[in-house]
């Protein structure tokens, strides 16, 4: 059974930092591609970023380019998501997900709220 299970996201305020975790389990996370997309309140969902593991090559939206980072253990079989000089309208919640055009696995989420 696939696994997606996110952590890290908490309140921040503007300019700070938060980074953003999830364990996957249930598949070969080594190869496979996997995506960060976001939800902001009374919206609709946004990609984020996404990574193929076996080779680290990396995409993000220009929204966040430049501000987030996404990485892997894959030893640990978890997915990061750097994000700094975080904005308010970073404030979403932030699903973790298998895949990257086609997404097949959705983890259940964790809330970022950047505020003052």
């Amino acid at each position: 059974e696939v696994q997606l299970v996110e952590s890290g996201g908490n309140l921040v305020q503007p300019g700070g930092s938060l980074r953003l975790s999830c364990a996957a389990s249930g598949f070969t996370f080594s190869s496979s591609a996997m995506s960060w997309v976001r939800q902001a309140p009374g919206k609709g969902l946004e990609w984020v970023s996404s990574i193929y593991t076996y080779s680290s090559t990396t995409y993000y939206a220009d929204s966040v380019k430049g501000r987030f980072t996404i990485s892997t253990d894959n030893a640990k079989n978890t997915l990061y998501l750097q994000m700094d000089s975080l904005k308010s309208e970073d404030t979403a919640v932030y699903y973790c997900t298998k895949g990257f055009w086609v997404i097949d696995y959705w983890g259940k989420g964790t809330l970022v709220t950047v505020s003052s």
